[in-house]
């Protein structure tokens, strides 16, 4: 007997797992953009829709980057202090 697991949740990681880069010469496709995630020296790149700009949880994280960075991001773009796995469960629920 296999495990299932819920198609949105699966599809979800999916996504976030091709846009997933882990090097930062890597093209942004359109209507999308690169944002840094991670706390520490660990950071790791994401690629995500332009549309996540406009959901109110998504605008919560702008917010604690704009009081944690002004406009100084260390990675030389848009850098979000949180972990991996909050951005991760975050994305997953704006994928649905």
């Amino acid at each position: 007997m296999a495990i299932r697991i819920p198609r949105v949740l699966q599809s979800s990681k999916q996504l976030l797992k091709s846009f997933s880069q882990s090097s930062t010469n890597v093209d942004v496709p359109k209507g999308h953009l690169a944002v840094y995630v991670g706390e520490k020296l660990q950071k790791k790149r994401f690629v995500v829709p332009v549309m996540y700009l406009s959901h109110p949880s998504f605008q919560q994280l702008l917010k604690k980057a704009e009081e944690e960075f002004g406009f100084d991001h260390p990675m030389g773009g848009l850098t979000i202090p949180c972990t991996e796995q909050i951005f991760i469960d975050l994305a997953s629920r704006l994928n649905t």
